[in-house]
């Protein structure tokens, strides 16, 4: 019945054409050596974290019941909650289920007719879905682009209040943002500098806490999101910022008031992982220093990778086929590396998208920049985002 009608026929033609473009994506489960993940201090599996989850799930039970505001709530959320504000030194922190709804909480919570979003232009998906979901104008600037972000600023008419968005690691070229120029605008427009740390929690920062901490900025002069469940190993986000906010998206942030709540023992998860993260500094040590012998690695095969960066580095290939044909033969070499293909990134830049981890040694990523050369002289030049 669907295969003859009109949604279904809109469907297939979608899926056809997905195909032959090469942009079709298939679910497949982690095998071979994480390159791709976002587990970059390889705490997932810690068996301190699993014990602190296992041993909270036999207390509070596997399900949280209801949205925080209803039956939802446990102390543990707010232990949590707590520590994760001491990490980020601010007044307070709230826990959401996802990045993506902490997103989608904050800037529709905060941004109403009259105000004016300024968004790098590339923004993750969310932070770009919840600008659109505000009242707020939205502004797009040059990616880090700080000469046309100050001249946005001049130039846009906003009777209400400025709000600048920004990754502080860019989840697919993993370059960083430039927060102390950032901050030095927002403080000169008198606009709020909003900061995703997805990328950068638990890898940047003297204390491990991002990359606000490791620019040294005033953690009370911006509003971050933070994800646990990338370096923390872990599930869920915070917002960090002042209690009046913290206060206010608990009223009003939809994603917040309308969702269920995490299982309860994901917190205990996450104080347990902050705690190895506090206690184990060498975990982001390892990952930065891993990191930067895979970008010289590259570059000295000839491949067109920036030598600083993160410890997302991607590997630009350009054709979506390509890139997939260059994947596929590195999973069969057995390296989980994966294709990046529109819409995750601009059309003509499909990519490997090569996360380092905790888990890797020297030997682990030598042997995977000698396999990425080969296969890209093989299959076809291989250059990398620019950054």
């Amino acid at each position: 019945m669907w295969a003859d009608s009109r949604l279904g026929r809109r469907l297939s033609e979608r899926l056809d054409g997905w195909t032959q473009s090469g942009l079709l994506r298939t679910l497949r489960p982690p095998s071979g050596i994480d390159l791709s993940s976002n587990d970059y201090l390889n705490l997932s599996r810690h068996p301190a974290i699993v014990e602190a989850f296992v041993g909270a799930a036999a207390r509070e039970g596997v399900g949280s019941t209801g949205s925080r505001l209803l039956r939802g709530e446990r102390a543990c959320f707010a232990a949590a909650e707590r520590r994760f504000a001491d990490f980020k030194q601010t007044d307070r922190a709230l826990y959401f289920s996802s990045g993506y709804l902490a997103n989608l909480a904050l800037l529709p919570g905060l941004a109403e007719a009259g105000d004016v979003i300024f968004s790098d232009a590339l923004n993750h998906a969310s932070l770009i879905d919840a600008a659109r979901l505000s009242r707020a104008q939205r502004v797009v600037f040059r990616h880090s682009d700080l000469g046309h972000l100050q001249g946005l600023l001049e130039a846009t008419p906003c009777h209400g209040i400025r709000f600048v968005v920004v990754e502080s690691v860019f989840s697919m070229d993993g370059d960083l943002s430039p927060l102390r120029g950032l901050a030095a605008l927002c403080q000169r427009h008198d606009a709020l500098l909003i900061v995703d740390e997805a990328h950068a929690v638990g890898v940047y920062g003297a204390r491990g806490s991002g990359l606000i901490e490791d620019a040294g900025l005033d953690p009370s002069a911006c509003v971050s999101i933070n994800t646990a469940g990338k370096a923390l190993g872990v599930a869920g986000a915070f917002v960090a910022g002042p209690s009046l906010l913290v206060d206010y998206l608990v009223q009003r942030g939809r994603p917040f008031v309308f969702s269920t709540a995490a299982p309860p023992a994901v917190a205990d998860a996450i104080v347990a992982s902050l705690q190895l993260i506090a206690s184990e500094p060498e975990r982001r040590q390892r990952v930065r220093a891993l990191a930067g012998r895979l970008r010289r690695h590259l570059g000295d095969a000839g491949l067109a990778v920036a030598r600083d960066g993160s410890q997302i580095v991607p590997v630009q290939i350009g054709d979506n086929a390509a890139a997939v044909a260059v994947a596929t033969r590195l999973q069969a070499e057995g390296f989980d590396v994966r294709a990046i293909r529109p819409p995750s990134v601009a059309e003509g830049t499909a990519r490997l998208r090569v996360s380092v981890n905790a888990g890797l040694d020297d030997a682990i990523v030598d042997r995977f920049a000698r396999a990425v050369a080969a296969v890209c002289r093989e299959v076809g030049p291989c250059s990398a985002a620019s950054s």
